[in-house]
Order: structure tokens, then C-alpha cells, then sequence
């Protein structure tokens, strides 16, 4: 059995991730930093590990990837996922906010990647799945700070792929569009019209969505795809 850590996985994309890995015979480990309650509703649901750690802590992250190991074995996939978001002007952005943004999104997918690369190397294969934005594409007016830790992501996972191909090790990137989860919730009935009236689908994608992509970059259908965003996002960027 093939194992899988998904970051930040107790509510919304990652929840789904961890749900359609597990149904997918994967063995599922998945951090969360303070959602503890859905957290183990989701272990019991899915059988999976659940692991608190916060993704901006070098230390919590070691914790978490050793406890994969231990309780699970030498892992497979990673699917840095764990991300932060707000809305600001960039003048009023604090500097705190924006170490916060990058630290979750960026500087942990760093630090996980990093670990768990050894075990890959062991196993003579291995998965580094991105979970990027459509606004790391294109960038977003008042989120300066969440469109530069998402465009990060995508130039982490093109130098890696480079790096990593020669030892069979695939590094990709999902740009998700405007997802219909907690993480969107604060926008207005006029601004989410306007974000749907401008994917050409005409809805707002959900987190299967993104876990059916997921899905297949970590599977050997996707084993000559490296370096590569797929995105998610209903045309929304085409």
C-alpha cells in the first residue's frame, strides 16, 4: 500500500483529498494545525492519520513526517496543501500577515518537501503534488501576498522537477480556481456572480475537483508528467 501526507487537510480541498485517497486504497496521514474536532471526526470517517502540526514550525514538521514513518512507513506522496488567505491592500498589509502567508504556503511546502524527498529516494519513486492557485497565475488585486506564495509554489515545483526527475520522482502543481469552500466564504453574492460569470463552466468548482486532479498526478497515469500546473479552474484561466 502506497502512502500519502497531505498538509493542511482537515477541512475543505484537503479533507476531500484525504476522503478520495483513502476510498483510493491509499494509506492517508494529513496534518492540521487547530481544526482538532474535525480533525478526528475525518480520521475515524476515513481511517486516516491525523497529525497537528503547524506548517510555519521546522520542528512540528520533522515531528509530523517522522510519526508517518513510524506509523506508516516510508512516504510516497506529499500534497502540500496548507495555505492561508486574506484580503488586503498591500498598504495596509502588515508585515506579519505576509511572513504568515508565505510561511504557511511556501517556506512549509519547502520544509516537508525537503524530509520527505529521503524516503522517495529509498523507495526509487515518488509524488510532490502543489496545491498552487489560479492567482498564482494571474495574480489577485488585493491578495499581493497569497498570489506571491502561490506563483512560489509554481516556481518550487518546475526547479524541483528538474532536480528530482533523474531519481523518478514527479513534482507538479494543481491551480485551483475560485472553489466553493470555507476559505471562500467571506465573498459576497455579487463577487462570487462575478467570478462564476467570468468561468467559462459557469460554476464554481468543488473540492472533488481538485482531489480527481490529485488523484491522478499521484497515479501511474501521470508517471511522464513533471513539472507541470494543471489547472483547475473551469477556464477561468485559459
Amino acid at each position: 500500500m502506497k502512502n500519502v501526507l497531505i498538509t493542511g487537510g482537515s477541512r475543505g480541498i484537503g479533507a476531500e483529498m484525504v476522503r478520495a485517497f483513502s476510498r483510493a486504497g491509499y494509506a492517508v496521514a494529513f496534518t492540521y494545525k487547530s481544526s482538532a474536532a474535525a480533525a478526528g471526526a475525518l480520521a475515524e470517517e476515513c481511517g486516516a492519520l491525523a497529525i497537528a502540526a503547524d506548517s510555519m514550525s521546522e520542528s512540528d514538521i520533522a515531528d509530523a513526517v517522522r510519526r508517518v514513518r513510524e506509523e506508516l512507513g516510508d512516504i510516497y506522496c506529499l500534497i502540500n496543501n496548507a495555505a492561508v488567505s486574506s484580503f488586503s491592500l498591500l498598504t495596509d498589509l502588515s508585515t506579519q500577515a505576509w511572513n504568515e502567508t508565505l510561511g504557511v504556503s511556501l517556506t512549509g511546502a519547502f520544509m516537508y518537501s525537503r524530509l520527505v524527498i529521503p524516503d522517495m529516494l529509498r523507495l526509487g519513486e515518488g509524488r510532490i503534488i502543489n496545491i498552487s492557485s489560479m492567482w498564482g497565475i494571474t495574480g489577485a488585486s488585493c491578495e499581493v501576498h497569497y498570489s506571491a506564495a502561490k506563483a512560489g509554489l509554481i516556481g518550487l515545483t518546475r526547479a524541483l522537477a528538474k532536480e528530482l526527475g533523474p531519481s523518478h520522482i514527479t513534482v507538479n502543481a494543481i491551480a485551483p480556481g475560485v472553489i466553493d469552500t470555507d476559505m471562500n466564504s467571506s465573498l459576497d453574492g455579487d463577487t462570487l456572480r462575478e467570478l462564476v460569470d467570468g468561468t467559462p463552466l459557469m460554476r464554481l468548482g468543488t473540492p472533488a475537483d481538485v482531489a480527481s486532479a490529485a488523484l491522478f498526478l499521484a497515479g501511474e497515469g501521470a508517471s511522464f508528467i513533471t513539472g507541470d500546473v494543471l489547472n483547475v479552474s473551469g477556464g477561468f484561466v485559459i
